[in-house]
């Protein structure tokens, strides 16, 4: 994959492209990143990219003509368009995996009030990562471009992406790694049982509450199976099931050895 960035500011993407997953990616040459200065594009005699909003406002617009150049010397056939945009749907993981799956994305980075109207013909698509306001459209490229590399097979273990919250429409469970002991707050015991069925059963279920708790808006979506149904009763009823008596009791050597680590 090829994602390439319009923008006024290229060095703020310079952390972000040297560090983690998005630099070994890159190592792996599973995506290479283009960075394009609008700026370079400018015909105007001190390069500058905006102008006053016609018919009066405050602020300064992106001018139409740097930004569609540049555009125009990065666009190919196989290109998709991105514009971040206030009037685009919100950004999912769906969207996420959707968009790792094309050969060549090219996001448009606004900046300063907003950019000229006319840039949005030539976009394939809008996009927003939330309700709230932002400098420019830097930050939320760099938050797409990184769901969207991981999700890059071969760029992360396909286990652990399985696993992540979201996927399967719920919050992830809660995850934990010695020491077993911090100050009180201890590990789960079913975790140290052994039983990796009873163990899958009691982080689905910590994940069907967590979510109805904290994502009452993704839990209404999400079509319960008489499992997930049960657990959740099991849950409510604050009565510890007897699958997982049964896996505490039996895995019981090796919750004795939990505080080894």
């Amino acid at each position: 994959m090829k994602i390439t960035i319009l923008t006024l500011f290229p060095e703020m993407f310079e952390s972000f492209l040297n560090n983690s997953i998005i630099k070994r990616a890159q190592a792996k040459n599973l995506v290479t990143f283009e960075l394009v200065n609008i700026r370079d594009y400018t015909k105007h005699k001190n390069h500058r990219v905006d102008d006053y909003p016609t018919g009066g406002g405050a602020g300064l617009i992106m001018q139409c003509q740097p930004v569609l150049d540049a555009l125009e010397s990065v666009r190919s056939n196989s290109s998709k368009v991105l514009l971040t945009s206030p009037r685009g749907p919100r950004f999912s993981q769906k969207k996420a995996l959707e968009l790792s799956k094309e050969e060549h994305l090219i996001f448009i980075c606004g900046h300063y009030e907003g950019i000229d109207e006319r840039v949005n013909k030539y976009v394939d698509e809008l996009v927003s990562i939330g309700d709230f306001i932002l400098t420019g459209g830097e930050v939320p490229v760099m938050a797409i471009s990184d769901s969207i590399v991981r999700l890059i097979k071969g760029v992360i273990t396909e286990e652990s992406i399985e696993d992540e919250s979201f996927n399967n429409g719920l919050l992830e469970y809660p995850q934990y790694t010695f020491p077993y002991d911090y100050k009180g707050d201890t590990i789960p015991d079913i975790l140290f049982s052994g039983n990796h069925k009873a163990i899958e059963k009691y982080r689905k279920k910590q994940s069907l509450v967590l979510t109805r708790i904290h994502r009452p808006d993704l839990f209404s979506k999400y079509e319960l199976t008489k499992q997930d149904k049960k657990l959740l009763e099991e849950y409510d009823s604050n009565i510890t099931p007897k699958w997982e008596t049964d896996a505490l009791e039996k895995g019981h050597k090796f919750i004795k050895s939990k505080g080894d680590k």
